[in-house]
């Protein structure tokens, strides 16, 4: 999954982005709502989080440049106001959900698990693909209930097609949504990625469609 985070106190951006990517996330951040406009877009994020008081654009126009642009990622908004008003203004704008600073990061990765979840129409914090469960909360995999130890890349890649399960997924689109901005992406890197992963699985969930890409899905009982 790769986030967007728009906030332009450097440290908690930093603070932000380090969660973040130790919980398995690639993260793009941005400092400033002119820049943040421009990455949202023109990348493809699977959720931002995006500060309310930012310079040169504020974010509330940020949100509603993206919603006009069609933009249709889920977005939480950080604010340090309190008035009902501007969560109300934020939520119209398009946003999905807030959270007031000062906050607590682990209520934070909370929300954005959320929001992940209910964009790919999953109810619970685990996806299951037949013997296969993934707790994103614990970013934690088990199979048939014996834990697997996978790379932070192996990770990310297991849990994007666990999210999107049942539907075919290009290689291009992995390439996109796994790897930030600054990565050297490299498409023929997926297949490696691949092949490792249903090796130490060992249980054949993830199907290569000939010419279109991969699909999470259960394996069929004989």
């Amino acid at each position: 999954m790769r986030l967007l985070v728009v906030e332009d106190d450097k440290d908690l951006n930093r603070q932000i982005v380090t969660a973040l990517e130790n919980a398995g996330y690639a993260v793009d951040k941005a400092f400033d709502g002119e820049e943040g406009l421009y990455l949202g877009e023109t990348e493809p994020y699977d959720a931002v989080i995006l500060d309310l008081g930012l310079p040169k654009v504020d974010g509330v126009a940020v949100l509603q440049g993206w919603r006009r642009a069609g933009k249709t990622m889920p977005v939480l908004i950080l604010t340090a106001r309190d008035r009902w008003s501007d969560k109300v203004g934020g939520f119209d704008a398009g946003a999905d959900d807030y959270v007031t600073k000062p906050f607590h990061v682990e209520e934070l990765l909370a929300r954005v698990r959320a929001l992940l979840r209910r964009a790919a129409g999953h109810a619970t914090s685990e996806l299951v693909c037949g013997p296969v469960r993934l707790d994103t909360r614990a970013s934690r995999v088990v199979v048939d209930g014996n834990p697997v130890k996978l790379t932070s890349h192996e990770y990310r890649l297991l849990a994007y097609l666990m999210h999107h399960q049942g539907r075919v997924v290009s290689r291009t689109e992995l390439v996109e949504h796994l790897y930030d901005q600054d990565f050297d992406r490299d498409s023929n890197t997926i297949e490696v990625f691949v092949g490792r992963l249903r090796k130490k699985l060992g249980v054949e969930v993830i199907e290569t469609v000939r010419g279109l890409g991969y699909i999470a899905a259960a394996p069929e009982k004989v």
